[in-house]
């Protein structure tokens, strides 16, 4: 391109030059050779951007991190002259965001089509886009520019670990008192009706009142006593540490084969925190079990117990967002959640905290007759202090089930291989409060 460029410039200085010195016809020459091809190549560029077109478009906008996101790129030369050269940029802020290509010798008429596949390390919300395209004439004296914005956005959820099992302390069974609540599942505790609202399942309209009332009306239901599965993680910016980290790399061949490579979690507390909690929420949602959500971070987020797949969406994008801002300790958080939770419910706290007062949590849970289960994340070995051993130690005195995890440690093990133990005596006490009065 650059050469061109001088080659144009030398034909209008030599030619200039010749003719007003010596007016030989072959400086003219020259000078009519550098003025066409200038005028030429501004004819070119204008006329091959006038109908050049790029779109770009995905088939899902939610993956999970270490999943490979494929976007379709479409570039459409709709006029009659050859395009030379077109140059795409994907602008968009993905780390390591693929799709950027540089097309050669584009017919008139002629659609160019190509995948471009990007492996996901970071979880968050990212425009796709925008698209930066260039285009220009043979001889690269010109070059057009255009900017294209996003339309779709991708939403990048945490990294899920398929838990084979997770065992948790007993609770209550189906069968005992109704609790005096909503549910949006059907339950055997009927509570009423009300008029039906878009998003409704058709099997809970009640036909008889819809014909006597003359409009569709639904059934409403209390939630069921079995015991609930509640999430609380703790995002308060003073516990979560975070290591140094080494830039992952993705191969050539992975690229081109779909060879799906292996992810490691950045070395930070929050990030292995939110994947625990992404991780059991899956697991327990797919084992048919109500599942809740609180945290605090920059705001206070508390999703109510449901045991649907709408709830396992609801607590992974989430999770997509959050970040170690909070000011609320876990503690002050289990405090302020704790008298909303039915009782035998099972309470999973996930924290690098090495604070005593997550056995004043603890202690106000059992205080509750509710199941304290602890993810205990090894502040130490996230560059954090010491601590975590003693604290997990002081867990166990209390019978409380803890797992210990550190950087490094792969969690799909880890967390399946927390085991409780416990005597039919305590689970008779667990089960029915008077006998612990």
């Amino acid at each position: 391109m650059r050469s061109a460029r001088v080659f144009i410039a030398l034909l209008l200085l030599v030619g200039t030059v010749g003719a007003l010195i010596t007016g030989a016809d072959i400086y003219s020459r020259f000078l009519y050779l550098g003025g066409l091809l200038l005028v030429g190549g501004l004819i070119w560029t204008f006329w091959v951007a006038r109908g050049l077109r790029v779109t770009r478009s995905a088939r899902i906008t939610r993956a999970n991190v270490g999943d490979f996101f494929e976007e379709h790129f479409e570039i459409v030369n709709g006029n009659h002259i050859l395009a030379p050269w077109i140059e795409i940029f994907n602008q968009s802020r993905i780390p390591y965001a693929s799709g950027s290509r540089l097309l050669t010798l584009i017919r008139g008429r002629q659609t160019r089509t190509y995948l471009s596949r990007t492996w996901l390390t970071r979880r968050g919300a990212f425009a796709l886009g925008p698209t930066r395209i260039s285009t220009g004439d043979p001889f690269g004296l010109f070059r057009w520019d255009r900017e294209i914005p996003s339309t779709q956005t991708l939403v990048v959820l945490p990294m899920l670990f398929e838990i084979r099992s997770f065992s948790l302390p007993p609770g209550l069974l189906p069968g005992g008192q109704v609790i005096r609540r909503k549910s949006p599942d059907i339950t055997p505790h009927a509570a009423g009706v009300r008029e039906y609202a878009p998003g409704d399942a058709m099997k809970r309209i009640h036909w008889a009142t819809s014909i006597r009332r003359n409009q569709l009306m639904v059934k409403e239901f209390e939630q069921d006593p079995q015991a609930e599965v509640w999430l609380f993680l703790d995002s308060q910016r003073e516990v979560h540490h975070e290591k140094e980290q080494r830039a992952q790399q993705q191969s050539m061949e992975m690229n081109l084969f779909g060879k799906r490579p292996e992810f490691q979690l950045p070395p930070s507390s929050l990030e292995y925190g939110i994947s625990i909690a992404a991780s059991l929420a899956h697991y327990f949602i797919v084992q048919r079990r109500a599942v809740g959500y609180a945290s605090a971070g920059q705001t206070f987020t508390v999703h109510h117990a449901e045991r649907n797949e709408r709830q396992e969406g609801r607590i992974l994008e989430t999770l997509a967002f959050v970040e170690a801002d909070g000011r609320l300790s876990l503690a002050a958080l289990v405090s302020a959640q704790a008298s909303q939770l039915p009782q035998g419910s099972t309470a999973i706290l996930i924290t690098p905290t090495v604070q005593p007062e997550l056995l004043q949590a603890v202690d106000d849970l059992q205080r509750r007759y509710l199941r304290p289960v602890v993810v205990l994340l090894d502040a130490q070995t996230f560059g954090g202090m010491r601590g975590t051993e003693k604290l997990a130690r002081s867990l166990r005195e209390r019978r409380v089930p803890v797992c210990v995890v550190a950087c490094g440690d792969d969690l799909k093990q880890a967390l399946s291989s927390l085991t409780t133990d416990f005597t039919s005596q305590e689970i008779r006490k667990w089960n029915n409060p008077i006998l612990s009065l």
